[in-house]
């Protein structure tokens, strides 16, 4: 079964379309990464995997649940780290962690909120409010929601933004460790480099088609 299939998806706002007859299919343990210009319609494309917004046309399965009409259930099996932090400023990081989790039905020992906060190199920062933290401190607490989620999916917009080089190891390690254990990771990116680390699958989207990459045309993509 497919992680992911997608079948003559199109998405619209009135008479101007995003993309049109979108189809590709991404297996388990695999990392897709979703390159193309700014406005190609790359965050728009991830947030409707995410359930987030509904498709003009067309049908896509998560995992073999139907991405519309079993929206609940797919969300239950993904986690969306989008461009945004979407924290809340006057909790701490670990108390960020703690309801955000238990939105997902988890509830994480201190232990694994602290070891998570340690492996995204905010650990000496559990207790300090979000709206002292920066850009990068942001990124890296979403990263240890995932490592502490681990979802079955994991969609990623730009995930490498506003992190130094230790941040994206963490990041890429993260990605990693989600498909060794089976699991799925897509992200969109314009940093072609960093995605030649990880990335097994790709494609481009623009004017509104997606063309899918080879692994030999990955490679090729990503390195020139």
């Amino acid at each position: 079964m497919s992680a992911i299939q997608v079948t003559s998806l199109s998405k619209a706002y009135g008479f101007y379309r995003i993309f049109e007859d979108v189809s590709f299919a991404i297996q388990p343990g695999t990392c897709f990464a979703l390159f193309g210009p700014n406005g190609a319609g790359k965050t728009t494309l991830l947030r409707i995997l995410a359930t987030l917004q509904s498709p003009s046309e067309g049908q896509f399965t998560i995992f073999g649940q139907d991405g519309v009409d079993q929206r609940d259930a797919v969300r239950g099996i993904l986690l969306f780290i989008a461009h945004g932090s979407h924290l809340y400023d006057e909790l701490s990081a670990t108390e960020n962690l703690q309801f955000s989790l238990a939105l997902r039905g988890q509830t994480p020992e201190t232990s694994q909120l602290k070891r998570a906060l340690d492996q995204t190199g905010i650990g000496a920062y559990g207790n300090l409010k979000i709206r002292q933290f920066s850009a990068g401190m942001k990124k890296r607490l979403s990263l240890a929601k995932a490592i502490l989620a681990q979802p079955k999916l994991l969609l990623l917009d730009e995930p490498y933004n506003a992190l130094d080089d230790g941040g994206v190891i963490i990041t890429n390690q993260l990605i990693g460790d989600t498909m060794n254990r089976g699991g799925t990771v897509v992200m969109t990116t314009h940093d072609r480099n960093k995605a030649a680390h990880i990335a097994t699958e790709g494609g481009i989207l623009q004017a509104g088609q997606l063309q899918l990459l080879s692994p030999e045309q990955l490679q090729t993509h990503v390195l020139s």
